[in-house]
């Protein structure tokens, strides 16, 4: 059983996981109307990973004799000044999960909920990858600059990532 101050935490997870899929999806949709097509079929597959990251999340909770809560989510940003830009913002966006779940297993530990503390360390695993896969892609549009070549073949290149990532 969740004591109602994890139930909390957890449905804040939720609400976060839920938002980021629909930052994702909104990433995509800007990529996708700016000629970037590898660039948004890696959003969109991104996006949908988060959704299935909440709903992870909504059957632990409610498994464990809770209540999760569908909540009103926050409009994500919907255009960038570059695509660069909006990778800057992902990274952002990652290390702010990272630091929520941290924050969530913390409170775990400390109300000795260990069953909690054993499932979030698939979240935590799962950030460690999120945040590096989200800092290699900014190494790599650094190193693009502004030639739009490089431009042209690192779309390509997100497409291709997005091909061979398999579905968590």
């Amino acid at each position: 059983m969740l004591s109602k101050n994890i139930e909390h935490a957890l449905n804040n997870q939720i609400q976060i996981e839920a938002e980021s899929s629909q930052t994702y999806l909104s990433m995509a949709s800007w990529a996708e109307t700016h000629g970037l097509e590898g660039i948004s079929k890696f959003m969109y597959a991104q996006s949908e990973e988060e959704r299935v990251h909440m709903l992870k999340l909504v059957r632990y909770v409610n498994e464990r004799g809770g209540h999760a809560k569908v909540s009103e989510l926050k409009a994500p940003k919907i255009s960038y000044g570059t695509f660069k830009e909006m990778f800057e913002e992902l990274y952002k966006h990652e290390i702010f999960v990272s630091d929520s779940i941290n924050k969530l297993v913390d409170v775990s530990f400390t109300e000795k909920d260990y069953a909690t503390h054993n499932f979030l360390q698939w979240y935590v695993a799962e950030q460690i990858e999120e945040e590096a896969q989200a800092k290699l892609i900014l190494d790599k549009i650094n190193l693009i600059g502004d030639d739009k070549g490089g431009l042209y073949l690192f779309d390509r290149d997100m497409q291709q990532l997005t091909l061979n990532s398999t579905p968590k």
